[in-house]
């Protein structure tokens, strides 16, 4: 093999990459097709992506990793010692930005890692942006040994691309239907769309449409969920409480319903995709949890909902699941770059006029009865005692 090429493409965090190789190795040893592909008149092979050697058969373990911040590809050093590349050959488009020798598990490595601040410092191409998405791309190459005017070591290059997504937040003069709470955390250069919605019941098919009136006792269903990118983030829920004011941090009255990840009020439950599966909290992109109604002790009857969230990584999952023992509630929660606050309402408490007429019925309008009984039999005895009067007076004449 004596040219080396590679493409590759990685997208955040799904762990996606696409290699190409191209290059010559024996066909009489090409009996792998894994590894080594041949030509339609199988007069030539070439290695399959990410193999090498006059056989194919020894991998040269290329990953590209896109980080929040960073983004970095490396290699075996064996792959590189093949084709007889140093570690000082390897550079970017800028010649000051080179490679450096790591070593994981017992397997050393060549590899770059290039911070955002230093992308087009390092040569990195210009940024491309579509509606959907942000493309950053970086080429390694060596730079060959000259003997005069000839060159004779293999030129190995390797262009890599991370995809972040990219979402636009849109501000509408007019509120959106069903009425949600909705908020955008930017994680280097991506946004996460959280948003926060209420539903009529345990199903969670129809979110309320318009300001949600709820009698005392009934079940408020709350789904927090992280709506774009999909599947890109572990989502937890860190505090929850209600205030009687818009404002999450007002001094008056409030009540906590989830602290530190973990119920805080005894009606709340955390649920599942169905009814019959009780559900968790940073297990994935979507939190469920259910409420008793209620309402504070002064007007008006209304209340407004706040929850705190943060984002986690999909293989950061023991640590984005909160422990509700009793010691570990106690502790403070982890300061995390990717929190935010979603806050809905109002949310108004119904307080039916029935309960009122019960009441006149039941104690107002017997008392009234008792008082006019009472007035009639003064009358009748007054009338009777007035009529012996005049009866007997005749008699004692």
């Amino acid at each position: 093999m004596t040219l080396n090429s590679l493409k590759l493409i990685s997208v955040l965090l799904l762990g996606f990459v696409c290699l190409r190789a191209e290059g010559t190795c024996s066909v009489d040893k090409c009996t792998d097709p894994t590894r080594c592909v041949l030509s339609e008149d199988q007069k030539s092979c070439k290695c399959a992506a990410g193999f090498y050697s006059s056989r194919c058969d020894r991998s040269a373990q290329i990953k590209v990793m896109c980080g929040r911040d960073y983004m970095s590809i490396r290699a075996t050093e064996d792959f590189f010692l093949y084709h007889k590349v140093a570690l000082e050959a390897l550079r970017l488009p800028n010649a000051s930005c080179h490679a450096r020798r790591e070593v994981i598990g017992q397997t050393a490595y060549f590899m770059f890692r290039v911070s955002k601040e230093k992308y087009l410092a390092c040569g990195g191409k210009p940024l491309r942006k579509n509606t959907t998405h942000l493309l950053y791309s970086l080429a390694v190459q060596t730079e060959p040994q000259v003997t005069g005017n000839i060159i004779r070591d293999p030129l190995v290059k390797m262009d890599f691309t991370c995809i972040y997504p990219y979402v636009r937040r849109v501000s509408l003069p007019f509120p959106v239907r069903p009425i949600s709470s909705e908020t955008v955390l930017q994680i280097g250069e991506m946004d996460a769309t959280i948003q926060m919605l209420l539903y009529a019941d345990h199903t969670f098919a129809k979110a309320y449409a318009a300001t949600p009136t709820i009698e005392l006792r009934d079940k408020v269903y709350v789904e927090v969920a992280v709506t774009e990118p999909a599947d890109y983030f572990l989502l937890r829920v860190n505090d929850c409480w209600a205030t009687q004011s818009p404002q999450p941090n007002s001094t008056g009255l409030l009540h906590s319903l989830i602290r530190n990840g973990c119920v805080d009020d005894h009606t709340v439950s955390f649920l599942g995709p169905d009814e019959a599966q009780p559900g968790s909290n940073g297990g994935s992109a979507a939190v469920r949890y259910s409420f008793d109604m209620f309402r504070f002790t002064s007007d008006p009857p209304e209340l407004y909902l706040h929850c705190s969230v943060q984002l986690c990584e999909l293989d950061d999952q023991q640590s984005c699941t909160p422990s509700c023992s009793a010691i570990s509630k106690r502790e403070a929660v982890r300061e995390y770059p990717s929190q935010g606050l979603l806050s809905y309402g109002p949310i108004r408490i119904e307080m039916p006029d029935r309960v009122q007429s019960n009441i006149l019925t039941t104690v107002v309008l017997p008392v009234a009865a008792v008082w006019t009984l009472c007035f009639f039999l003064t009358v009748l005895i007054s009338v009777a005692k007035a009529g012996s009067r005049r009866i007997t007076k005749p008699e004692a004449l």
